[in-house]
């Protein structure tokens, strides 16, 4: 890890913010940010890079935002897009869109052209905000883009080329503010986050502003900010664990820095300029712990370190509480569809030595968030101690698929409970312990892969007759990559070959690491791929996912 001098990072001022608790209970996603540009209005509310902002400049950002968007045609059930790293802008668009009853879709950043392109038309995005460094992608898919309207340019520091105010700062300055429109909902969709499955093409996971408000005041339960405290925000805005986690600094007034990256160097940065809350993926306190003692010094000035997303390896955990007695471990566990968390492990009982145990649960439910343990042959909840898929029901449950009706019902059922396809058990205190995953999903580094997707890209190889992509260990990222395949007759092709052809048609973070040849794939007696013989010698023995 890096080093990084005070002087490179804007430090927030001190927060002066009154008790949240005070507060009016919140509705809509904006609602916080009106009430502290109110009540706290030079209260230091977001900083980015070498910019900062009060919660009166932020909302009326917002609000700017809005009448720019109302004036370019947007209105109730309208979608936008961002497509950008981290940035306060996406932000910005959540909130305005979502107070004219519109949704933001969050495309993934690191997608190939033709995954921007199918996210994009499928939520049928009308305006896009895109990053300059991204427009190249848009450019060359720009004929292909059927709903777009306008493409408006946002740069990291706010100025083109020639130093002028970027496109994005210009629509604001020239914008009228505009206040919530009168015919919104709490139940319209403010946020479209993109999450695959079965099928491997991505789904649009509708997220109402009902959703994300339970997940504000339920998720962050236990660890409240409170004066004195600075969130730091690094995990990506297209994943729910970002674009959720930032709300949670905005609801309680006090500062949050913002990381454009989450590399080392931005978030020693962050830390050093004051953060000590933050949310991170369980790599990165692998790279702390990997990188001397002075970085190992430097993160102990966190007060919390809430981690998930990514399979936490427990001697990393174990090393990582050494390492930093004084810090509060929070581990939670949950899915997009559920606006983000659904269970968590608390600080207490991290360090429980009656329950060590339970140091690799996923903890107890939320306020408001049922689970139950369901056998899937029988439909009947199971017995403490008795694995069945996780369900979940409470406000935070989606909204739906966007235009999948279909696919909405095979996962939730007439009575509100979410199938998360999650294989676990609850011990007798309700303690949650995440076995499998029936959907075949891998995660690497926090970012979820989702194997049809890749095999779908292996089985258009002109060699590969048959294939298999399975998650394996690793110590860093949690799991990589792997793909397992079977070559046509009279045909070869190298494991080099094979990744390169991936690459140029997926993400470089969805491509296989590693490739197995093998003369044919494992199958039961009706012809499905036995993937869990392909994972077995790589996770037999470690006590997780096979």
């Amino acid at each position: 890890m890096n080093a990084v001098t005070a002087s490179e990072t804007t430090a927030p001022a001190p927060s002066t913010g009154s008790d949240p608790s005070a507060a009016p209970r919140p509705s809509y996603v904006d609602d916080r940010l009106a009430w502290w540009a109110q009540q706290t209005p030079d209260a230091p509310a977001m900083s980015y890079g070498g910019r900062s902002w009060t919660y009166a400049e932020w909302d009326d950002r917002v609000r700017r935002l809005a009448g720019a968007l109302a004036d370019a045609g947007i209105g109730r059930g309208d979608v936008v897009a961002f497509l950008d790293k981290n940035h306060p802008a996406c932000v910005e668009l959540s909130m305005a869109a979502g107070s004219l009853g519109a949704a933001n879709a969050i495309v993934n950043w690191r997608s190939a052209g033709d995954e921007v392109d199918y996210a994009v038309n499928d939520s049928g995005a009308r305006l896009l905000v895109v990053g300059a460094e991204l427009l190249p992608t848009i450019e060359a898919i720009r004929d292909r883009l059927v709903n777009v309207e306008r493409i408006v340019v946002v740069t990291p520091e706010g100025v083109d080329a020639a130093g002028e105010p970027d496109e994005y700062e210009a629509w604001l300055a020239a914008a009228t503010p505009r206040g919530r429109a009168a015919d919104v909902d709490v139940e319209d969709t403010c946020l479209v986050m993109y999450s695959s499955g079965t099928t491997g093409r991505p789904k649009g996971v509708m997220l109402t502003h009902r959703n994300m408000v339970a997940h504000t005041l339920n998720a962050h339960d236990g660890w409240e900010f409170g004066p004195g405290d600075v969130s730091l925000v690094a995990m990506p805005l297209f994943h729910v664990g970002g674009s959720s986690y930032v709300l949670f600094g905005l609801h309680d007034g006090i500062p949050s820095i913002m990381t454009r990256d989450p590399d080392g160097m931005s978030l020693a940065g962050a830390i050093m300029a004051g953060a000590n809350k933050t949310f991170l993926v369980p790599a990165v306190l692998a790279q702390v712990l990997q990188s001397g003692p002075d970085a190992i010094k430097l993160f102990g000035a966190l007060r919390n370190y809430t981690y998930g997303a990514a399979p936490m390896p427990p001697p990393l955990l174990r090393a990582a509480m050494e390492a930093w007695p004084e810090t509060d471990f929070i581990q939670v566990y949950g899915l997009t569809e559920v606006a983000g968390v659904a269970t968590h492990l608390m600080p207490d009982a991290h360090r429980d030595a009656d329950h060590p145990e339970r140091l690799v649960s996923a903890g107890q439910a939320l306020p408001e968030m049922e689970v139950r343990i369901v056998d899937a042959v029988t439909g009947e909840d199971t017995a403490p101690g008795e694995h069945g898929e996780i369900w979940l029901r409470g406000p935070q449950v989606m909204k739906g698929y966007l235009g999948k009706p279909d696919e909405t019902a095979k996962v939730i059922t007439s009575d509100g409970w979410f199938r998360t396809g999650d294989v676990g058990r609850l011990d007798d205190e309700g303690f949650c312990f995440v076995q499998d995953r029936i959907k075949d999903m891998i995660i690497s580094g926090g970012e979820n892969i989702y194997s049809p997707e890749v095999e779908r890209v292996l089985a258009e190889h002109p060699a590969v007759m048959e294939c298999a992509v399975i998650g394996v260990p690793d110590e860093r990222w949690g799991e990589t990559v792997k793909a397992v395949v079977a070559l046509k007759p009279d045909t070869s092709a190298t494991a080099e070959e094979i990744i390169a052809f991936c690459r140029d048609r997926l993400a470089h973070f969805k491509c296989p690491k590693t490739v197995d040849v093998l003369p044919a794939l494992p199958r039961n007696p009706t012809g499905k791929i036995l993937k869990r013989d392909l994972r077995a010698p790589y996770w037999d023995g470690r006590g997780s996912v096979i």
